[in-house]
């Protein structure tokens, strides 16, 4: 999906699903890469307003740009706003040889499994 060295450098990314995942995007969170599918649990509208930017200003959250919810980086858990009690959908990852792959993707080009 991407270089590890990219997402650490940019801190979130937006990752194209298909039928099976949809639309997703992926978060640094120091030596760890968080995923989770781009839905606000409140509107089910996407969270971000700009390509590639899910955090909080302090960057210390996960910040919906629609009602301005917060959601806990390493569990997606909403800390804050009208979906409280609520959370986002994690998607699983893996970072193999430095780069971030989709739980069950090849990278010799097949699926796993």
């Amino acid at each position: 999906m991407c270089a590890l060295e990219e997402l650490i450098r940019d801190g979130t990314r937006t990752v194209a699903g298909d039928t099976d995942c949809p639309e997703f995007f992926l978060v640094a969170d120091g030596g760890a890469v968080r995923a989770y599918v781009n839905s606000c649990p409140h509107t089910g509208a996407p969270l971000n307003w700009l390509p590639n930017q899910f955090l909080s200003l302090d960057g210390r959250h996960i910040q919906c740009a629609n009602h301005l919810a917060l959601f806990h980086i390493d569990d997606g858990r909403c800390v804050h706003g009208p979906c409280m009690g609520q959370g986002l959908t994690s998607v699983a990852v893996d970072v193999r040889e430095g780069n971030v792959w989709l739980v069950g993707d090849d990278p010799e080009g097949g699926a796993a499994g």
